[in-house]
């Protein structure tokens, strides 16, 4: 069972900046993909960005151009730079690993402020 912790969630004020991190408990070689969702109050759980194992992305069109998903083998992380935030990208931010099923972390809060 694959584990996955997020980190680096908190209050940003609109056109900051936040980082998120993603731990997993394995090799994430072996995995088809990571990304990361997120779920705001009263809708349904999107996905955000995506990188796949060949290294090639995919983004939400509401996050291209600020939004940046990178993956570090060596320490088994996937990472979501967030710039220029805005009052929308409020949402709990769930990390994924794509390994045939879906493994879900716990998912951390962005809460993003005028």
């Amino acid at each position: 069972q694959v584990q996955l912790v997020e980190s680096g969630g908190g209050l940003v004020q609109a056109g900051g900046s936040l980082r998120l991190s993603c731990a997993a408990s394995e090799n994430i070689l072996g995995f088809d993909g990571m990304g990361w969702y997120r779920q705001a109050p009263g809708k349904p759980r999107e996905l955000v960005a995506l990188v796949r194992s060949v290294g090639t992305t995919l983004y939400a069109d509401s996050v291209k151009g600020r939004f940046t998903i990178s993956r570090d083998n060596a320490k088994n992380t996937v990472n979501l730079q967030m710039n220029s935030l805005n009052l929308e990208d409020t949402a709990i931010y769930y990390c994924a690993a794509l390994i045939g099923i879906v493994y879900w972390g716990q998912g951390t809060q962005v809460t993003v402020s005028s």
